[in-house]
């Protein structure tokens, strides 16, 4: 259970960094303090957890649903995302897909050859790694969703 804990205190971190910390204090009207404690990983705050109501607040606001798909992964659910609110169509198509794709992969890849060079990943190193496989899962999140519009 402990890993869960981590795993979804790393995603509202990632959350609430992506909207930056003053917002997120007036969006959820709690303090830097108490945000700091959700994810925190001090064991004092082991059991302490980002509401709901402020996870929803928050990812009206922020760039990716971090902490819904932080959700979905431990449950093996696959989620559609648009980025956009009401949008029903993304620029491009597959092929425009493909190239995004390969172009993600490839930063993924330089990102990954550039930590381990020293054989070791530093918490840094790690950030950058995570930042770009969000990158790489919003294509082929995008990938999805062309193809099935192709298929319909």
């Amino acid at each position: 259970m402990a890993d869960i804990g981590t795993y979804l205190k790393k995603h509202t971190e990632a959350l609430v960094k992506d909207v930056g910390i003053e917002a997120a204090c007036q969006i959820t009207g709690k303090s830097k303090a108490t945000l700091g404690r959700y994810y925190s990983d001090n064991p004092e705050h082991g059991d302490r957890y980002i509401p709901v109501d402020a996870v929803a607040k928050l990812e009206g606001a922020a760039s990716f649903p971090h902490v819904t798909s932080a959700l979905a992964d431990l449950k093996n659910i696959t989620l559609s995302y648009s980025g956009e609110k009401g949008a029903t169509s993304r620029p491009g198509g597959v092929n425009t897909d493909v190239i995004a794709l390969s172009r993600r992969f490839a930063q993924l890849m330089s990102e990954y050859q550039d930590a381990i060079e020293d054989g070791i990943i530093t918490v840094n190193e790690a950030k950058r790694l995570l930042r770009e496989t969000v990158l790489l899962q919003q294509v082929l999140l995008d990938m999805k969703l062309h193809l099935q519009e192709e298929s319909a």
